[in-house]
């Protein structure tokens, strides 16, 4: 028997016999479904220990109270999120209370007057809310970007002295919580959450694709101005944009990204006049909080952006901080034809494959060329670089990652893109604390930024730090809910921290996203030999085949192309094909390449068998 003083986590589901009477097959299967795709990963990624599980709930304990409340407001959040679009009678909500108190340990379970505590607690949270007791309260301080209502001392059931409970504001209008024998009810919390809003991709009514680009890239200006305010909540691009080319229902785009409200627009560009429309919109009920149109100059597109941007913050009521006001008015050129040319490198580059990279990279420099001080065409030119040294192997210096993303930030100082790209060169270089640091000022700066997750994320699994993997390759694929790469890797993050089902849960994601990307880009050979490998851990060994067999014949001479499907080779027992294709592409390989050969745990049965001395010599 021990004892210690420990955070605890009690939660369960709300009117649990209710689902069960309504469907109990459907109920169980949902449950199960919320834990292993999302409640254990966030457990987990917060340092939590799940200590047992009951029909409806769980407890948990954690080392830290900061961590037991991130994670369940992280877990609520999420959550509110995957209810979106089911029925309200047939929701899984959950009721979450956390107790920081003196635990006994025996046998791997708790007991103790901590873990009553926690449980009552949690019997009086909103439903789909967090309330903490009074030592949470005071140990959490403001080291969590969250607000706590005050709901006096309570009396709870079979403990012998009130408790004071706080809940934690994480919703507006979240509904009252329950009464728990007529003595603890708690009032609703006042909404303090940040305004929030999506912007949606503005439509091209200029009669010609060959403009989308345009009215794409003045779309993703205005959220990335948007991003720079501390004051207001912005969906990421990458989220937004996958309502593009569609007809959109505002009310549902409000509930699924649980924002207040949604900017709409339309772009029209003829010659060297811009006609823009902008709409911002009410989520819950639909009416227009402001609309205009306007019909100027292809010369005044910044300030026209300007004037969008700052409406908007008047009509959110918004505080805008000095130095916020000054980064979203800075015009970024003073070339129009130089900003043309940045914003079709900015389409190409969100196509993602290697031709596409090494078109964007054309438009960048083409950028420079025309104006030597764009800053952003220099993060352009460094974030192509850094993709095409990643994920094509191609003969890019780091040097020069690291000489474009320092030139783009001497010219404009905190460009989020640029730290990313930066920090990516110092991973590469294994300047780890330099890239770390780099990575935080990229989030800081743009918490939306799906590179500097990813490359973050990447920077952390090289290290052997699988946890902190996997909390930044998820957060990157909930950015870019596309992106088939971050799932793939997490693959890797949840292997290395023993959880099989997550791995297998990672793959069957990969797979999903891998194929819709083969169809938007066939000549694309990652998404097919990535897909493949997650194909081979789910065990349908005969579609792994087919998908390695289309990515050598998409490009047979690509070097990550080869080397993914020599890993593949092992999982199927084809030991001799593996080494074939490592012998050929390693002496053409990058010494990134080159070190991830001598550390992949997918080589491992080759270890012993004589040709491996020749690859480790050909990976020196």
């Amino acid at each position: 028997m021990e004892r210690r003083l420990t955070a605890i986590l009690a939660a369960d589901v709300v009117g649990y016999s209710r689902l069960m009477g309504l469907d109990e097959a459907g109920t169980l299967s949902a449950l199960k479904t919320h834990r292993r795709e999302m409640a254990d990963g966030k457990i987990a990624e917060h340092q939590g220990r799940i200590v047992k599980l009951t029909g409806d709930g769980m407890l948990v304990e954690f080392p830290s109270v900061v961590n037991a409340v991130a994670c369940a407001a992280d877990i609520q959040r999420r959550m509110r999120e995957r209810n979106v679009d089911v029925p309200e009678e047939r929701r899984i909500e959950f009721r979450i209370g956390v107790h920081l108190g003196d635990i006994i340990f025996e046998d791997s379970d708790i007991y103790g007057d901590g873990v009553n505590i926690a449980a009552r607690i949690e019997s009086i949270a909103r439903p789909g809310g967090v309330a903490v007791s009074g030592s949470v309260r005071d140990n959490v301080g403001n080291r969590l970007d969250l607000s706590f209502e005050d709901t006096g001392e309570q009396t709870l059931k079979n403990i012998d002295r009130p408790v004071r409970v706080y809940n934690v504001d994480l919703f507006a209008g979240a509904p009252p919580s329950r009464a728990t024998n007529g003595v603890a009810s708690a009032r609703p919390a006042p909404a303090k959450e940040k305004p929030s809003i999506a912007v949606l991709p503005f439509n091209n009514m200029s009669g010609d694709p060959e403009q989308e680009y345009f009215s794409d890239g003045i779309t993703e200006d205005i959220i990335t101005d948007l991003s720079k305010i501390s004051g207001l909540s912005v969906i990421a691009r990458n989220s937004v944009f996958t309502y593009k080319g569609k007809s959109v229902d505002v009310q549902e785009v409000s509930r699924r990204f649980n924002v207040a409200t949604v900017l709409e627009g339309s772009v029209r560009k003829a010659g060297q006049r811009v006609r823009i429309t902008a709409q911002l919109i009410d989520g819950k009920d639909g009416t227009h909080l402001w609309a205009d149109r306007y019909d100027r100059d292809l010369t005044d597109i910044f300030a026209i952006q300007d004037e969008i941007t700052h409406t908007i913050v008047d009509q959110l009521k918004v505080r805008l901080l000095p130095e916020e006001k000054k980064a979203i008015t800075q015009a970024p050129t003073e070339s129009v034809e130089a900003y043309t040319y940045y914003l079709r490198g900015r389409e190409f580059f969100h196509r993602g494959s290697k031709s596409y990279y090494v078109l964007a990279k054309r438009m960048f420099a083409k950028a420079i060329e025309l104006d030597p001080l764009y800053a952003r065409a220099y993060a352009g030119v460094a974030d192509c670089d850094s993709f095409l040294f990643l994920h094509y192997d191609e003969k890019v210096s780091v040097e020069g990652i690291l000489a474009n993303s320092a030139k783009a930030l001497d010219l404009e100082s905190g460009l989020a893109e640029a730290h990313a790209s930066r920090g990516l060169a110092l991973s590469i270089n294994q300047r780890y604390a330099e890239a770390e640091r780099e990575f935080e000022l990229a989030i800081a700066n743009n918490p939306n930024l799906f590179e500097a997750h990813y490359f973050y994320a990447r920077t952390f699994l090289v290290q052997g730090k699988p946890e902190q993997a996997v909390r930044y390759y998820e957060r990157a694929a909930e950015i870019k809910p596309e992106d088939f790469q971050s799932v793939n890797f997490l693959q890797a993050a949840y292997r290395s921290l023993g959880r099989p089902e997550q791995v297998k849960d990672a793959a069957r994601r990969t797979v999903e996203r891998a194929e819709r990307e083969l169809a938007r880009n066939p000549e694309n050979p990652r998404p097919a030999y990535l897909g493949a490998n997650a194909l081979a851990v789910l065990g349908n060994i005969e579609r792994a085949r087919d998908w390695a067999s289309r990515a050598l014949a998409i490009d047979p001479d690509d070097i990550l192309t080869q080397y993914n499907i020599a890993c593949l080779y092992c999982l199927f027992g084809e030991f001799d094909g593996a080494l074939d294709l490592l012998e050929r592409l390693l002496p053409h390989a990058n010494q990134d390449t080159k070190a991830w050969t001598r550390q992949d745990s997918d080589f491992e049965p080759l270890h012993s068998l004589p040709r491996w001395q020749t690859v480790l010599e050909l990976a020196r």
